[in-house]
């Protein structure tokens, strides 16, 4: 049996794996377009986007406007196959006018989290109407609960008459930000096998309704074929892989941040606080040791990339620490990364991964079908 496509209303992926979008420099338009020529959904970040602009200092919006806009034109140069998405954060202080440009720019799917993404079809519509044009990007929220997928869809329904064209749901073992407070990460009520279902049941109701499927991806911890297998039986629509597309060699890394991975311990893999007020999940380096240890002091921020940094009581600015280990320099940052970063061994092509994904998958199906006879 081979992998099913992923269908976002009119817009089909060959295979229903997305590459999950990760900021600050690890998934652009290398990343994106060869996830997307192996016909998955390849996902370009936004955070922080246009970091190498030299303008940056003085004109940050305007930085990140055009670098997004130079990724997603590069992305789609390289492009045979699949879908482009995008991935915008809610928090980010320009998060309407990376909207915007992903829409005029006609990418696939606009992914949103870090938030409620409450007003992302009035962006859209406006784009549409700047163009006097009928767009077709998706809209698919990034959520970790039933209750936040509820609110989205009647949200939505009651202020543009839309409804979400798909969730991705993001457990806590994912890497970077999380969307849990401490206690959850380990509560077996919001492991993302509970709480897939969780939102599989609340857009139940929407789809009956009004006609229509609202695919469910799950993601956060999904490393193998076999996983996806599993989560395709629980009624996913597909999966969302980010730590998995790090150690390719397209991902647009450093390499000295994809050998992280590669060096890494399972106990390595650790649960920080970060500046923005968020649990994250990383991997202890010494400059988090010197951050676990009080020798990092507040610095002036420069970046003003997030509305939820409060940078007077930060110890560090996590948007440079990225930054810095984009580049390699992990002496001055870290790297974000999944539960299962630790399993990671070697550097692959993504087509190379993605024919081992399609193996375990098929592995997974036999194994099944075996014990079902």
């Amino acid at each position: 049996m081979k992998l099913p496509s992923l269908k976002f209303g009119d817009l089909a992926a060959r295979v229903p794996i997305i590459q999950g979008g990760m900021g600050v420099g690890i998934s652009l338009s290398g990343l994106a377009s060869a996830v997307a020529n192996e016909g998955g959904v390849g996902v370009i970040a936004t955070s922080m986007i246009g970091m190498r602009d030299p303008k940056r200092a003085k004109d940050p919006n305007g930085a990140d406007i055009r670098a997004l806009t130079e990724e997603i034109r590069k992305a789609r140069e390289k492009m045979v196959d699949g879908l482009l998405g995008v991935n915008i954060m809610c928090a980010l202080t320009n998060f309407k006018d990376l909207v915007s440009t992903s829409v005029k720019e006609k990418v696939d799917v606009i992914f949103s989290g870090a938030g409620l993404p409450l007003d992302l079809p009035k962006y859209l519509r406006e784009a549409s109407e700047d163009l006097k044009q009928d767009l077709k990007t998706k809209l698919v929220p990034i959520v970790s609960s039933g209750r936040a997928s509820n609110i989205l869809c009647r949200k939505w329904l009651s202020r543009f008459d839309y409804l979400p064209d798909g969730f991705v749901v993001e457990g806590p073992k994912a890497g970077g930000h999380l969307g849990f407070k401490p206690e959850e990460i380990e509560d077996p009520d919001h492991q993302l096998e509970k709480i897939v279902g969780d939102v599989i049941e609340s857009v139940k109701p929407f789809e009956d309704k009004h006609g229509r499927k609202i695919p469910v991806i799950a993601a956060g911890g999904v490393y193998t074929g076999s996983d996806i297998g599993r989560f395709l039986n629980m009624g996913a629509a597909g999966v969302q892989m980010g730590t998995r597309f790090v150690a390719t060699e397209e991902c647009d890394a450093d390499i000295a941040f994809k050998e992280a991975y590669i060096n890494a311990k399972k106990e390595d893999v650790t649960i920080i606080k970060s500046p923005v007020g968020m649990p994250g999940r990383a991997i202890m380096n010494s400059f988090l040791e010197a951050v676990s240890d009080g020798m990092k002091k507040p610095k002036k921020c420069i970046h003003k990339c997030l509305h939820s940094c409060a940078e007077e009581n930060s110890p560090y600015c996590i948007a440079q620490a990225l930054v810095n280990a984009y580049r390699g320099k992990l002496k001055h940052g870290f790297a974000f990364a999944g539960a299962n970063a630790y399993l990671v061994d070697k550097i692959v092509t993504v087509k190379e991964l993605m024919n081992s994904l399609r193996e375990e998958f098929d592995a997974f199906r036999d194994s099944e079908e075996k014990q079902n006879k």
